[in-house]
């Protein structure tokens, strides 16, 4: 069965750093973009990175530019964000998706084209 599982979230307080990963089984994630979103309660879906398949473009939302990194690790099968200088404003469950068109990365918020959805994973900044 071909899905994305994400690990790696947590409660953590301000300044502190979490890398989630997006791990995919029964598909190869090298030919899919990846996109993590997140979600807060109350709040609109936010889609806070993005990398491409071919090329390995990264884009980054401006709310976290500079403090998350995403990045592959083909031998793993893995996507991952790594999250530093975390504030409560990151509070939120992280999502990861794949779009084996790409469009993904650069589409409007209301995009649906994407092929795999992880379950999330929560992530708590608090002091």
């Amino acid at each position: 069965q071909s899905q994305l599982v994400e690990s790696g979230g947590g409660l953590v307080q301000p300044g502190e750093s979490l890398r989630l990963s997006c791990s995919a089984s029964g598909f190869t994630l090298d030919y899919y973009a990846v996109a993590w979103f997140r979600q807060a309660p109350g709040k609109e879906r936010e889609r806070v990175s993005c990398i491409t398949s071919t090329e390995g473009r990264t884009y980054v939302a401006d709310s976290v530019k500079g403090r998350f990194t995403i990045s592959r690790d083909s031998a793993k099968n893995t996507v991952f964000l790594q999250m530093d200088s975390l504030n409560v404003e990151d509070t939120a469950v992280y999502t990861c998706a794949a779009d084996g068109t790409g469009y993904m990365c650069y589409a409007p918020l209301g995009y649906t084209g994407m092929d795999y959805w992880g379950n999330g994973t929560q992530v708590t900044v608090s002091s």
